[in-house]
């Protein structure tokens, strides 16, 4: 039997960083994991997928090169070289994740851990011993009952990175984060791509304006989106038929293939929560704002607790268990989250949108700017994007902002900073950023949200 001060579930991005800092706290630490280490985010989320759309937005702006004065001649892409970079990236990351691991001294156990107490894993036979337990077994892509789901050429989010040709056409059904991703890949790559979603409008809880300015780019690539749209079935023969419900009316629509994006599941089942008499909720474990479950040395992390499946989520709050783990006493604060959209141009957002504070009866500001008004973006070729701040009125906090512009996703941690120092749109206004830059953006709209951009026209007077 080998004793533990910490076994930590699940070797993803909250689990494995989780490992490292109880390692650094001077605690003896496990990471015990059955497949790769880097979870779903590096294996089959994050970063595979970023690998591919990274390829084809070169792909996009080879083609487009001669606008920049640069000939290429004939443009073409090698799909099997996009598949095999994309493995490369991850074979790197996973080795030096295990480096990581090594030289912090956490051990690595290959394997599936069963919980047979608050205190022991059984991992294939092999007991662990441990004072505490942190959960990070993360999650997988959910199957919907749909009719058809098992069929030829029907995908999840994980099947579709061991394809090994590009299809000339396919149906992704959802409209959220990981199908608009997978939609802006295929679309670069001229693929007819349609996009299937129940909901009325895709990326729910995003700013309207910003996923409905996304649209039309995702259009502009001959994307269709169809939305309000109920599946009823699958059908594969060869090529697949997918059949639905819009507006009472009965349609269809084909393709070579089927990508099914409709949210993830947590993966709690086998692992001994009910033996150790872990409460969970459709298969959630609940935690409290320290991480700790309703048994008080096991803790939990990441996609299993059902409260933000981010990857960066679940390092935050691998970081606040490792240190409790440690007898340290931390919260986790989930009101500065960003969330990204890895479009072209990239979707970010903090806090609230304008909506859901309209909404909740505050008073507010608003400020935008156009990234056409920009200088860095008119040198790049970006024509299309905006960002927005939510501020209050009254003490100038701000409440939330959105980016739609390339190098979205790397901007809005600005933001989130301001925000969790509470700062005001005041201090951001003053804040001088460096010229020519896309984050001169975010200084225009905080000019905005008092009138005083001084690269917009006048706003006309009520």
């Amino acid at each position: 039997m080998s004793k533990y001060d910490v076994a930590i579930l699940g070797g993803g991005p909250g689990g494995y960083e989780a490992a490292i800092r109880c390692s650094q706290l001077g605690l003896k630490t496990c990471l015990i994991e059955a497949n790769e280490l880097g979870g779903t985010c590096l294996n089959w989320g994050c970063i595979p997928t970023k690998a591919l759309l990274h390829s084809s937005e070169v792909y996009i702006e080879a083609k487009g090169a001669a606008e920049f004065g640069v000939n290429t001649g004939a443009v073409s892409f090698d799909f099997t070289k996009i598949m095999s970079r994309k493995d490369d990236i991850l074979m790197r990351q996973r080795n030096g994740i295990r480096g990581l691991e090594k030289s912090h001294g956490v051990e690595v156990i290959k394997g599936f851990g069963v919980l047979t107490s608050s205190t022991t894993i059984d991992v294939g036979g092999q007991i662990i011993e441990t004072d505490k337990i942190i959960l990070a077994t993360g999650s997988t892509p959910a199957r919907p009952p749909i009719p058809g789901m098992d069929s030829i050429n029907v995908l999840t989010s994980d099947d579709i990175f061991n394809l090994k040709a590009c299809p000339d056409s396919i149906v992704i059904i959802g409209g959220g984060v990981i199908g608009i991703e997978f939609a802006t890949f295929f679309a670069n790559l001229d693929v007819k791509v349609t996009i299937v979603e129940m909901m009325p409008e895709i990326l729910p809880g995003m700013d309207t304006e910003m996923k409905n300015l996304l649209a039309q780019t995702l259009s502009g690539k001959g994307v269709k989106i169809v939305t309000s749209a109920q599946v009823k079935k699958i059908e594969s023969n060869g090529a697949v038929s997918i059949s639905y419900i819009k507006d009472g009316q009965d349609a269809d629509v084909q393709g070579a293939m089927c990508l099914v994006c409709v949210g993830r599941r947590p993966m709690t089942r086998e692992i001994g929560l009910e033996a150790v008499g872990v409460k969970t909720e459709r298969g959630f474990v609940g935690i409290d704002e320290h991480m700790r479950t309703n048994i008080q040395n096991v803790f939990a992390i990441g996609d299993i607790t059902g409260k933000v499946q981010l990857a960066h989520v679940a390092s935050a709050q691998g970081m606040i268990a490792a240190a409790n783990c440690a007898g340290k006493n931390e919260r986790m604060d989930y009101r500065f989250i960003p969330s990204c959209v890895y479009t072209s141009p990239e979707l970010a957002s903090v806090g609230m949108t304008a909506e859901k504070a309209t909404s909740e009866g505050i008073d507010i500001r608003i400020g935008t700017f156009k990234i056409a008004g920009n200088g860095k973006a008119m040198v790049i070729g970006a024509t299309v994007g905006l960002v927005k701040l939510i501020t209050c009125a009254k003490t100038g906090e701000i409440l939330g902002g959105q980016i739609l512009s390339p190098r979205a996703t790397d901007m809005i941690t600005e933001i989130a900073a301001v925000m969790r120092s509470e700062g005001t749109i005041e201090e951001l206004s003053t804040t001088i950023h460096p010229h020519p830059t896309l984050s001169e953006i975010i200084l225009e709209a905080a000019h905005d949200t008092h009138g005083l951009s001084v690269h917009l026209p006048p706003k006309r007077k009520k």
